[in-house]
C-alpha cells in the first residue's frame, strides 16, 4: 500500500493478479463472459477481507465497470480481461476525478449522453487517503454506449464500498484492542480502564450491527437496502477510526505507523459513491 501511494505499482499489480486468480472480480462478471457472476453475496464477503487488509487499487470501480459494460457493452470485448485481472478499470463522472486513473488501463467516463472510454494522461492528485490517487478524466474518447448510466452499477459500487468499509472497521478494532492490551499506564494495561472498554464496545456493536445490513443488502440488492448498508457500515468504520485514533494517542497521527493506512481509508470510503446524507435520503425516498 505504501508503494502504491508513491506511484510504484509493481507489487500492487502482482497482488491484483492474485486477487483475480481467486475469482473476486469474476463474481461481478456473467458466466457468458468468463466470469462466475453475478454473485453479490460472495463479492461482499470478499470485499470485507479486501478492506480488512487495506488492499489498494480501484477495486470498487472495477466491479462497477463490469456491471456497466455488461449492461451497456461491449461486454464480449472488455469483460473477460476484467474477470481475469488482465485489465484494471476506473469509473468517474465526466470532468471529475477518477480513482487510480494513472494505472487503470480502462477509464470509463459517465455522462447523461452515454458511457465513454476516456483517454488517459491526466495529472495525478493525492487524495485524503494517499493510496487513493486521483486523476481527472479528459473529455472525449470512444463512445461505448449511448444513454444514461444504469442504476444497477451504482448499487454494486455502494455494496462493495460498504463491505470494504466494514473490513476496514474490523481491522481498526482488532489493532486497537491489541494495542490497548499491551500499552500500560499507572502500571496496568490501558485496556483495563472502564472508559476504554466502553469505547471499544461501542465500536464493536456498531460494526456488528452493520454486518447483517451489508449481507442482507447483498441478498436483496434493493436500492434502499444497499443505501442503508452503506450508511451503517461507513459510519461504523468512521466511528471506529475515531476511537482507534483516540486510544492510540499521538502515535496514531503519524504516517509511519500502520494504523494510518486504515484511518484514511475509513474517511475516504465514507463519501465514496454516495455520502451518508445522500444514502439516507435514498432510504427515506424508498420508504415514502
Amino acid at each position: 500500500m505504501r508503494e502504491w501511494s508513491r506511484g510504484e505499482h509493481a507489487s500492487g499489480r502482482a497482488l491484483w493478479s492474485r486477487i483475480a486468480e481467486a475469482g473476486v472480480f469474476a463474481l461481478a462478471v456473467p458466466e457468458a463472459y468468463e466470469g462466475f457472476g453475478p454473485r453479490p453475496v460472495e463479492l461482499a464477503l470478499a470485499f470485507v477481507e479486501l478492506g480488512r487488509h487495506a488492499v489498494p487499487g480501484p477495486l470498487v470501480e472495477t466491479v462497477m465497470a463490469a456491471v456497466l459494460i455488461d449492461e451497456l457493452g461491449p461486454a464480449k470485448r472488455l469483460l473477460p480481461a476484467l474477470a481475469a485481472g488482465r485489465s484494471m478499470a476506473t469509473v468517474a463522472h465526466e470532468g471529475s476525478y477518477a480513482l487510480d486513473g494513472d494505472v487503470a488501463d480502462l477509464r470509463l467516463s459517465l455522462s447523461p449522453g452515454g458511457l465513454r472510454l476516456a483517454p488517459g494522461g491526466g495529472p495525478v492528485r493525492a487524495g485524503l487517503d494517499p493510496a487513493r490517487r486521483l486523476t481527472r478524466l479528459r473529455p472525449g474518447g470512444e463512445l461505448l454506449a449511448a444513454g444514461p448510466p444504469v442504476p444497477r452499477a451504482l448499487l454494486w459500487a455502494r455494496l462493495a464500498t460498504a463491505a470494504q468499509a466494514l473490513g476496514v472497521g474490523l481491522a481498526l478494532l482488532e489493532r486497537t484492542v491489541a494495542y490497548v492490551g499491551h500499552r500500560t499506564q499507572f502500571g496496568v494495561p490501558v485496556g483495563s480502564f472502564q472508559a476504554v472498554k466502553h469505547r471499544l464496545a461501542d465500536a464493536r456493536i456498531a460494526l456488528e450491527f452493520a454486518r447483517p445490513l451489508v449481507l442482507g443488502a447483498a441478498v436483496t440488492m434493493a436500492p434502499a437496502d444497499v443505501a442503508a448498508a452503506k450508511v451503517s457500515a461507513c459510519e461504523a468504520a468512521y466511528a471506529t477510526a475515531r476511537t482507534a485514533l483516540q486510544l492510540h494517542g499521538a502515535i496514531g497521527y503519524t504516517a509511519e505507523y500502520d494504523l494510518s493506512l486504515w484511518l484514511t481509508r475509513a474517511r475516504a470510503l465514507r463519501s465514496a459513491w454516495g455520502s451518508p446524507d445522500v444514502c439516507r435520503a435514498d432510504v427515506l425516498d424508498a420508504l415514502i
